[in-house]
């Protein structure tokens, strides 16, 4: 199987991308195994397949939701190249399945397979028009082969027009195909190419391989559904490779939950955070963590007017300013940041948090501290120095007591003195920079959050949805990822199953209505402990 480092023999096998590490590949990537993996294929045998797979999948979606109806045809756009010959395939293989379609082509296909595929379907009888219909509402499928992972410059003209009337057409609950990738899309970055126009899918069918772009920043909200197609091309995955988190990365670095167990079985965290005025922060990602197992919870407060306990959990352990002293040395790891300000108390706390060894989550103010406070930024990277050579834990692949870094874009950007622009043109390149810089494990928030290890490992999330985007949703993230250094996994596949788990939620709170709009920060942690409990702690009949 493909999440077994190879791609299968069959060359119209169709793999969805649900709850599968696929492996992500960049341009450059698959423009070399494509040269390699086609040496000693018949001719345009590559291009044949990728239209026969698309084909294939309008056909099963059909079979199910009776979607090809014979009154509404499927209306396809091929570009001038060689996702246009693709197209054309797709074209043909209906038609000689009985099923209706029209081709656009504004400009003829030039490129010698896609001369191939285009007298392949003039043979077959398929309408072949060079002028877009005046509406698309008539038509059921509609199929995006305009342009591919190689475009290199943003849309215009016809094809920016075409885009734009495809978009509209999936956002109206129209099906929209886009072959390899949405039309305008960096498959690399998830950008629209320079800005310009993009199509937005409902449905994508990427081949040979999945693409970072496709579950990252625009990518997102223009893919839609994606299933790959590796077109019976077996495909090498390098050691250090770019994946898309699934559960099979860090399911079995959990804890067992044995009878003979207690609470120091299961980790004690201490987070630490909350300037006077924003106590709620450190409380949500303190009852995030209890949802997700911890043993023990203590919340450090950095600021006046903090409650003496936590009424709805008085299981958490609160403790007045100034007491970050109460007894770390107790503790299995420590969240620090959530509310906590960039007063002195807070530069004392994360300098005293710093200099201990307990594995660390940083987030919110103490990265912005970490950018403002070079002292503290070089003892965060001497902290790692040391951990490498001294705490190496071969077994994960990383060190033992490495630190969290959870910053947003706008975090990142200041971490790395640059603007927030920039860092989103490059997500996982910033990840990984970062993540050499402090030799820390670093989460990248954002749509396809990056998860990026000081060893070359990186991964992109296909969790989440706008329901996240509401305050305290990172402080709950940060309580659960803490809960789980607790629990003692190793940093890079705590941080994997956080952001799994707390992309999950959001995306369960809105399929049952709850969200997108209105989902509050505080209903994600009881479903963080119901998935986490049926993923990991099945209970058996």
């Amino acid at each position: 199987m493909i999440d077994n480092a190879s791609s299968p023999a069959h060359p119209h096998l169709l793999v969805s991308s649900a709850d599968r590490p696929l492996p992500l590949f960049t341009v450059a990537q698959l423009r070399a195994l494509e040269a390699e993996g086609g040496a000693g294929l018949p001719p345009h045998a590559l291009m044949a397949r990728a239209g026969a797979a698309c084909a294939q999948y309008l056909v099963e979606r059909a079979s199910h939701d009776g979607s090809l109806a014979v009154e509404h045809p499927v209306w396809i756009a091929a570009g001038p190249g060689n996702n246009g010959g693709d197209a054309l395939v797709v074209a043909t293989r209906l038609r000689e399945a009985g099923v209706a379609v029209e081709v656009c082509m504004p400009i003829e296909v030039k490129a010698d397979d896609a001369r191939w595929a285009l007298s392949e379907a003039r043979a077959a009888g398929v309408p072949i028009s060079h002028v877009p219909p005046a509406s698309l509402d008539s038509y059921g499928w509609i199929i995006d082969g305009l342009f591919g992972i190689g475009l290199a410059r943003p849309l215009d003209g016809v094809f920016a027009d075409l885009a734009e009337r495809m978009s509209a057409r999936a956002g109206t609950r129209g099906r929209v195909l886009a072959l390899d990738v949405p039309s305008g899309l960096d498959s690399d970055t998830g950008n629209v190419v320079e800005g310009g126009a993009a199509v937005r899918a409902t449905d994508t069918v990427t081949f040979l391989g999945a693409k970072p772009g496709l579950y990252m920043t625009r990518g997102r909200d223009l893919a839609g559904t994606v299933t790959v197609a590796p077109l019976g091309v077996d495909l090498p995955v390098a050691h250090a490779v770019v994946r898309l988190n699934a559960p099979s990365l860090f399911v079995e670095r959990f804890p067992s939950r044995s009878f003979a167990s207690h609470k120091g079985t299961y980790g004690s965290l201490a987070v630490v955070g909350g300037d006077t005025g924003m106590c709620g922060a450190p409380i949500l990602a303190a009852r995030a963590a209890l949802h997700t197992g911890a043993g023990k919870v203590h919340v450090a407060f950095i600021g006046e007017g903090a409650p003496p306990y936590d009424p709805p959990f008085p299981e958490l352990m609160l403790h007045p300013p100034g007491t970050l002293g109460f007894g770390l040395e107790a503790m299995d790891a420590l969240a620090i940041g959530c509310g906590m300000g960039h007063g002195p108390r807070a530069v004392s706390s994360l300098k005293q948090a710093i200099a201990s060894d307990l594995p660390l989550l940083l987030d919110a103010d103490a990265l912005n501290l970490l950018a403002s406070e070079t002292a503290l930024a070089d003892a965060l990277a001497a902290r790692a120095v040391i951990d490498v050579d001294g705490n190496a834990d071969a077994e994960s692949g990383g060190t033992a007591c490495a630190c969290i870094l959870t910053p947003h874009p706008l975090e990142a950007a200041r971490l790395m003195g640059c603007d927030a622009a920039q860092v989103q043109r490059d997500r996982i390149g910033t990840a990984r920079a970062l993540a050499a810089r402090f030799g820390a494990v670093v989460v990248l928030k954002g749509a396809g959050t990056v998860i990026a290890s000081p060893d070359g490992r990186a991964a992109v999330n296909p969790t989440g949805n706008a329901g996240l985007a509401t305050g305290g949703t990172g402080d709950v993230l940060g309580g659960i990822v803490g809960a789980l250094l607790a629990e003692r996994l190793p940093s890079y596949e705590a941080a994997l199953a956080g952001v799994y788990l707390h992309g999950w939620a959001a995306d369960t709170l809105t399929a049952s209505g709850r969200g997108p709009a209105g989902l509050t920060a505080g209903e994600l942690a009881p479903v963080v402990r119901d998935l986490l409990n049926r993923l990991v702690y099945p209970t058996r009949d």
